[in-house]
């Protein structure tokens, strides 16, 4: 079985385990603005951009649309901050990472963070990951769940998004992987993800290796690899 033309691999949730900083960083900024965060709010913090999520902020509480700027800087510097301490990997994360280097299949990070964001955590936590290039949200006109990061990974690598396996854990980077044609593995952290054709599903990075991968790319169907829970 042919082995992905390149892995894209989201950064937040699914390599490192900053999905829960984002949230108190999110409910923080929302405290100082008199709203708390509850789980309607989710599918607007969880997996989105620092404008999605400050915009969300700026309509619950019924802020001036000229108060969205301050809001979206306030959330970027507490998350770099929270990330710059320290970003544990996701279990599975590094021998993953390894596993492809070894076998000489390339792979790009595309995440919907900043740039400031995306430097800082791919120089701690993800220093040893030999990454072919890095897209943030600063990278591309829309970032996700638009397919725009996903199809400008394809462009760089010079092949089509359908020859790649984006790996995902939110509902939004699927949906940005899904409409540029990728295949995806999605790995649900906090927010579960609709099952859909082009969909594999993994509970953790411990059980995904280079042919789980692969296989991504021949499953037209959504279906969890590995041993099936009781």
């Amino acid at each position: 079985m042919s082995a992905p033309a390149a892995v894209l691999f989201d950064m937040d949730g699914t390599l490192v385990d900053t999905e829960v900083l984002w949230w108190e960083t999110a409910d923080e900024v929302a405290a100082g603005l008199g709203h708390r965060l509850t789980g309607a709010d989710a599918p607007e913090v969880v997996g989105r951009a620092v404008a999605d999520t400050a915009a969300h902020l700026i309509a619950v509480t019924g802020r001036a649309a000229d108060a969205l700027d301050g809001v979206a800087a306030e959330l970027t510097g507490s998350f770099f901050r929270k990330v710059d301490a320290g970003a544990p990997l996701r279990p599975g994360a590094a021998a993953l990472l390894t596993a492809l280097e070894r076998s000489r299949v390339p792979f790009a990070l595309v995440s919907a963070s900043p740039r400031s964001v995306v430097d800082a955590v791919v120089a701690g936590s993800l220093a040893a990951a030999p990454f072919a290039f890095t897209l943030s949200a600063d990278d591309t006109v829309r970032t996700k769940p638009h397919p725009d990061p996903y199809m400008a990974a394809a462009t760089r690598f010079g092949v089509p998004a359908s020859a790649c396996v984006a790996v995902e854990d939110s509902p939004d980077g699927t949906a940005s992987a899904h409409a540029a044609g990728c295949a995806v593995l999605v790995v649900p952290s906090l927010l579960p993800v609709e099952p859909a054709r082009g969909r594999t599903f993994a509970r953790s990075l411990e059980e995904v290796d280079l042919g789980v991968l692969s296989d991504c790319l021949r499953r037209p169907d959504p279906e969890i690899p590995g041993p099936k829970p009781a």
